[in-house]
């Protein structure tokens, strides 16, 4: 990893250095992904086993995009009791934090009478995107479909990427029938997320786009905001750890490592400390733990291109870092954490003290774990049920509360010079 002290010179240009733009957005991945996108609207079905062959290695047909209910019946069959257990378990503590998270509807009465209020509904048909490749995310499927599954949408189509022989993980088919997905493409990447929002002659297109993915899929769902709704960017994984002299370097250095595994090269971690002494002591402990880990190689990469130690002058230096960082999620190791949980206003989720590493965000706590990256955090927050529902205001006046409100509509219509407005209220009162 990169190390970086408060005492250097230049440290400030040093800190705009990591804080840089992520691989979200990259110019270049962004024009590679309008292609893919370019190709799927002309080409359709054609353009998705075109890049499904050149992407992912497998010859199909267009009648094998699709995954069929055999198929994910037979996964569930095929998957060891102790998988089929951890996947009811997880599920279950999804489910219940979405369920205390749906918005209900409502209304009231205004000061002139009129009835306001909102109602809720599940989106009819959203997609899914599940990352697959290296590392296939059956946790994803979970932490996604489960809360369409709640919010109450009747098609949620799931898409992901197959390997070379056109096969799908069958722990993942397994999740995936499991939490409730309708409709299953063994697609992937940015042509995937093209196909959900634009449509094919086998994908229908969708109302609203969730889910992880690579740089190209969050530049896909960036791309097509507006054609279709999308949840959030959520890309490569990041992880902000921020620690005083009290942190154990054992469980800091395994949840860097943890999280620095998933294959892209483009994850982030960053470990930020007032204390010398546990950055030293952290170091060793990368170096210590590393080599036994299956996925070293991808590991490697990571630390090497975005992985960062710290020194920071202080505690409160840390938590404005962070902030300005805004990381998908972030560990605090701190004797006192309870002013720095109030303080973090921009990551994507805040796992406390030493018995909470990220994986049990990743896998079990129950909020969804589709978070926002890339410095995405400042300006939007991660996956929850609500996002699968459709806002709609509802209104109902009387004629009393009406003409109560009648001098405001005139004054506004006067103001903006639209009098066929405040005609259109006026004339309900005439008789």
């Amino acid at each position: 990893m990169n190390l970086i002290r408060h005492t250097d010179s230049g440290f400030s240009s040093k800190l705009n250095k990591l804080i840089a733009a992520s691989s979200l957005f990259d110019p270049g991945v962004e024009q590679r992904a309008l292609e893919i996108i370019r190709a799927v609207q002309r080409r359709g079905d054609k353009a998705l086993l075109h890049y499904t062959e050149k992407f992912d290695g497998a010859k199909l047909t267009p009648g094998k995009l699709r995954v069929g209910q055999a198929e994910l019946a037979g996964a569930w069959r095929a998957t060891d009791t102790r998988t089929r257990k951890a996947i009811r378990l997880a599920k279950a503590n999804v489910a219940l934090f979405a369920k205390r998270s749906l918005r209900k509807n409502w209304q009231a009465r205004n000061a002139q009478g009129g009835v306001v209020g909102e109602k809720f509904d599940p989106f009819a048909r959203v997609g899914v995107y599940i990352p697959g490749g290296t590392a296939p995310l059956a946790s994803t499927t979970l932490m996604t479909v489960t809360l369409a599954k709640v919010a109450g949408c009747r098609e949620i189509v799931a898409c992901t990427p197959c390997g070379k022989d056109g096969q799908v993980n069958t722990a993942l088919l397994a999740a995936l029938g499991q939490a409730g997905a309708t409709e299953v493409y063994r697609v992937g990447g940015a042509q995937a997320i093209a196909a959900m929002a634009c449509g094919t002659k086998t994908i229908r297109p969708v109302q609203k786009i969730f889910g992880p993915g690579n740089a190209y899929v969050v530049a896909a769902k960036r791309l097509l905001f507006g054609r279709v709704a999308i949840d959030l960017l959520p890309g490569p994984s990041e992880m902000f750890i921020l620690a005083d002299s009290s942190a154990n370097p054992k469980f800091a250095a395994a949840d860097l490592l943890a999280q620095a595994e998933h294959g892209s090269g483009d994850e982030r971690v960053w470990f930020a400390s007032n204390s010398k002494k546990l950055i030293t002591d952290v170091q060793r402990e990368l170096k210590r733990q590393l080599p036994a880990l299956s996925r070293r190689e991808f590991i490697r990469k990571a630390l090497r291109k975005n992985g960062w130690l710290i020194h920071v002058k202080s505690i409160n230096d840390g938590i404005a870092l962070a902030n300005r960082i805004a990381p998908e999620h972030c560990e605090l190791m701190l004797r006192k954490p309870g002013q720095a949980v109030k303080a973090l206003t921009t990551v994507g989720a805040i796992f406390v003290g030493p018995w909470a590493p990220t994986v049990l965000g990743d896998y079990v706590a129950g909020p969804s774990h589709t978070l926002p990256t890339g410095g995405a955090g400042a300006s939007f927050a991660g996956l929850t049920v609500d996002q699968f529902q459709r806002r709609t205001s509802v209104v109902k006046y009387s004629r009393p509360a009406l003409a109560k409100s009648i001098e405001t509509i005139r004054t506004f219509a006067e103001i903006e010079g639209l009098d066929a407005h405040g005609r259109s209220a006026e004339i309900r009162l005439e008789d």
